[in-house]
């Protein structure tokens, strides 16, 4: 199946059904931006986990169950003690039905490290559609700030003329071992700026969905600009400025 310029940037892993939107190997890029997360990568990347969100869908009659693999970012007030707010993309829950299933978050591990079970989230708020993809959901035990930073949400839009950085979990089968490892480029720039939605030439592939755009403002401190949406698996990765959504957002933040 070929694949469209404007794909989520989801894994979907069918249990009874083969994979629909499985990504396909890829040839090794030669020049390859991205860096795995580790001890030496930027702090705030610790902010940015693994999302697994069980879904379910009718095919030929038949319910099949899944889980899909997306990313999400612990994001939270200036100074705050303690945080339990994630930002996702919508499409991420788009098939989450059953509440009795839940919803898990892992914060990242350095490679080869096992990021045990996962947290539990639930869903507060989303913006219902491809055109407004994200969605914000609640931890039910908020982490402490000696344990992982959350992400201090930009004051306005991200700046064009700066660059950014986008991280979360692609599921390619090279730096990102097929969403097992965090993988960021440290170094891209938007191209397009919209209220909705912004493109830039950032690299990332299908499990990166929902994870975080990052800009570094002039004194260098790292602000969430935005949640990963759509891309190409090549050049073109779609985002949602976070000023799209601050509104409800803020809301939520303790």
């Amino acid at each position: 199946m070929a694949l469209l310029t404007a794909l989520p940037l989801t894994a979907l892993q069918l249990v009874v059904l083969p994979p629909t939107l499985a990504y396909a190997g890829e040839t090794p890029d030669t020049t390859e931006r991205r860096v795995v997360f580790s001890d030496d990568t930027p702090d705030w990347l610790r902010a940015v986990g693994r999302l697994k969100v069980p879904g379910s869908k009718y095919h030929e009659g038949r319910r099949s169950h899944y889980l899909e693999d997306c990313s999400a970012t612990l994001v939270g007030r200036p100074g705050t003690a303690r945080a339990d707010i994630l930002v996702t993309a919508w499409h991420c829950l788009e098939f989450y039905h059953d509440l009795s299933r839940p919803i898990l978050f892992s914060l990242p591990v350095r490679p080869g490290t096992d990021p045990g079970p996962g947290l539990e989230a639930y869903r507060l708020a989303d913006g219902g559609g491809m055109d407004a993809d994200w969605a914000i959901l609640r931890l039910h035990q908020s982490l402490p700030a000696q344990q992982v930073r959350a992400l201090v949400l930009h004051p306005g839009a991200a700046d064009p003329a700066r660059p950014i950085s986008m991280a979360g979990y692609s599921r390619d089968a090279g730096l990102g071992d097929y969403g097992r490892q965090l993988t960021f480029d440290p170094d891209c720039l938007i191209t397009r700026q919209g209220q909705r939605i912004s493109d830039s030439n950032c690299t990332a592939y299908k499990g990166a969905s929902g994870g975080a755009v990052v800009q570094l403002l002039a004194d260098g401190q790292p602000r969430y600009s935005g949640v990963v949406s759509t891309g190409d698996s090549a050049n073109v990765s779609n985002f949602v400025p976070v000023a799209g959504f601050r509104r409800t957002l803020e809301q939520f933040l303790r």
